[in-house]
Order: structure tokens, then C-alpha cells, then sequence
């Protein structure tokens, strides 16, 4: 079966001036199958929206993209804009961490979702109009035909998020890309974003990329985890297999870092000690290393390679000299 969307060895550097340049992204690979949902977890910084911007071709000025990303079997990295427009936006669609700056102020909310479908479906008007009130039912907006006639600054955050989950679901797009959909929302509103999205995916075969610097956000949804670190995947596995058994020590402290609502009260939550580096910093050994309870001079001199652990659950591999031994952890 021919995936979704295969990208293979994908950097993304940034231009410094006169020094040296910047690595966002650093030999990334990844496939997503049809219907699959893949979850991109990691800190602020540690490349998994810059990845992303590179495959929509969104990247800003100075920043470079390398490496190939084939959408249904077909390269669109570093095609034009005139090629990639055929499919951006119709086949292949972003959700933008906030809704705000991606929708048109002055526009009304029916007249920005109906251009989609005039624009990418060459439906009229009319016929445009209705489907954005269908649309707008799907995603659970309430009197979505009062919305239809409102400016975005007149919807609350999570109103305009549903906004843009239904405008990314017009031309009934083959993969979905969401980054960080839920952030600066509250608790009770990111629950009904995500139920709005796990609806959308159970009734249709498309895939989708959930992106999220937070495991719990992305364990009830998706398939298989991808958790980067510094630019690099460090450790990938199915959903169920990375919560019960996280081998990468990145990983077992960012699931720490999840509220656990059924167990002990703490006096205040873990927080991950120590900061990413800095990417002008030249990769030397584990980028993990200074931050890592386990790691030895092996670490801080061999950048280990991603495969699979010792004991493996198919399909687990991290980029680890020394990983943990498998402990389940509840999120």
C-alpha cells in the first residue's frame, strides 16, 4: 500500500548571517499510512512544526528544506508553488497552532469557507454556501448558520479552531495536519476539539498528523508516536507500546510530566530539568546527554543511531546507548 505521505532523510537549516547555519531538522524519516494517525511529540524547538512547514512548503525566508517528501507517491519538496497549490489546501491541509492569525479579520466566516470550495472544488457560490453550513454542523458548531454571517474576532477560541478544522475538511482532504490544535485553550475545550477530531477521523479514511508537545494529548488519538528531541526522531512506536513501555529516558520524562488525575496529589507537577540546545550548536554525541539521568561519556562523544531496543515490541526503535527498561506508565 502506497503511504499517505513518505518523507525520507528531510533537513531544514536556517541561514545565520555570516556564521554557521541552523539545524531545525535533522535527517528526518517517516511514513504515514491512509486512515493512520501519527502523533509528533517533543518541546518547544525541537523541529516537529519546522518539519511540517517544510512538507506544506510554507517555510520562512533564510530556511532551507532538503531531503524528499512524496504525498500519495508523488515528490512535491521544492516543486513550485504553482504545482504544490493543486494539492495544498485541497488533498493536503494544515491546522495553524492559532486560529486567529489564519483567518482573514475582515472577512466573514461563510465567505472565507465557501472560497475554499470556489477556489480548490470549482463549486458555485450557492452550492459552496451550503456545503459550509454542513460543514460547520459536522464539526459541532453551534447555530452555524449565525456563525456563517460573523467575523472571527466575534468567536471564542475554541469556536474559531472548529472553524478551521472545518475549512481544512471542505475539499475532503487525503491528510490533515494539525499542530498543536488545542493550545491556549482550556482544559473542557481541548477535550471537545479533540472529540471533534476523533469524529472526523472515525468517519472518514483520511490520515492525519497530530502535532503536540504534550503525550497526553496525542495517546487518545493516535496510532503510533513519533518523539523528537533537537531536530531528530529519538523514538518511535505504536501509541499503546510508547505509554506502557517508553526505552527512550527523553521519553519516560516527558510521560512524568502528564497529569495523572487518578494518582497521588503532588504538591506541584514534574517539569523536565535543563533547556534543548541551541540549534547553532554543533551535534556532538547525544544532543540528550546534558540533560540525561543515564547517560555516560559514550553519550557526550557517539550520536546513537534510531533501532530497535533490545527486547523489541515490533515496530518500537530509539535512538538510545542506554535505554530504559520497560516500565508501564498510565496517562
Amino acid at each position: 500500500m502506497t503511504a499517505t505521505l513518505a518523507i525520507e532523510n528531510v533537513s531544514v537549516h536556517f541561514d545565520a548571517g555570516d556564521g554557521p547555519r541552523r539545524a531545525a531538522v535533522r535527517e528526518v524519516s517517516l511514513a504515514v499510512a491512509p486512515a493512520e494517525c501519527v502523533g509528533i511529540v517533543g518541546e518547544s524547538g525541537s523541529g516537529k512544526t519546522q518539519l511540517f512547514m517544510a512538507v506544506m512548503g510554507l517555510l520562512r525566508g533564510g530556511a532551507r528544506g532538503s531531503g524528499a517528501v512524496r504525498f500519495e507517491g508523488r515528490d512535491i519538496l521544492g516543486v513550485p508553488r504553482r504545482d504544490l497549490n493543486r494539492v495544498r489546501g485541497s488533498k493536503l491541509t494544515m491546522i495553524f497552532q492559532d486560529p486567529m492569525t489564519s483567518l482573514t479579520p475582515h472577512l466573514k466566516i461563510g465567505v472565507q469557507l465557501a472560497e475554499t470550495l470556489v477556489s480548490h472544488a470549482g463549486l458555485s457560490w450557492q452550492e459552496a454556501e451550503r456545503a459550509a453550513l454542513q460543514m460547520l454542523e459536522r464539526v459541532r458548531v453551534p447555530e452555524a448558520q449565525r456563525r456563517l454571517r460573523q467575523y472571527p474576532h466575534e468567536l471564542s477560541g475554541g469556536m474559531r479552531q472548529r472553524v478551521m478544522i472545518a475549512m481544512s475538511l471542505l475539499c475532503e482532504p487525503s491528510l490533515l495536519i494539525a499542530d498543536e490544535p488545542t493550545t491556549a485553550l482550556d482544559v473542557t475545550v481541548q477535550a471537545q476539539i479533540m472529540d471533534v477530531l476523533r469524529a472526523v477521523r472515525a468517519a472518514s479514511r483520511m490520515a492525519m498528523v497530530l502535532i503536540s508537545h504534550d503525550l497526553g494529548v496525542v495517546a487518545g488519538l493516535a496510532d503510533r508516536i513519533l518523539v523528537m528531541y533537537a531536530g531528530r526522531v529519538v523514538e518511535s512506536a505504536a501509541a499503546g507500546d510508547l505509554l506502557a513501555g517508553a526505552a527512550h529516558p527523553y521519553t519516560a520524562e516527558l510521560l512524568k510530566c502528564v497529569p495523572n488525575l487518578w494518582g497521588p496529589r503532588l504538591a506541584r507537577m514534574p517539569s523536565l530539568a535543563g533547556s534543548p540546545p541551541d540549534a547553532k550548536t554543533a551535534e556532538r554525541g547525544c544532543a540528550f546527554a546534558p540533560r540525561c539521568p543515564r547517560a555516560a561519556e559514550r553519550c557526550r562523544v557517539e550520536r546513537p543511531l534510531l533501532r530497535a531496543p533490545e527486547a523489541p515490541t515490533r515496530g518500537h526503535e530509539v535512538a538510545c546507548h542506554y535505554p530504559v527498561a520497560a516500565t508501564a506508565v498510565t496517562a
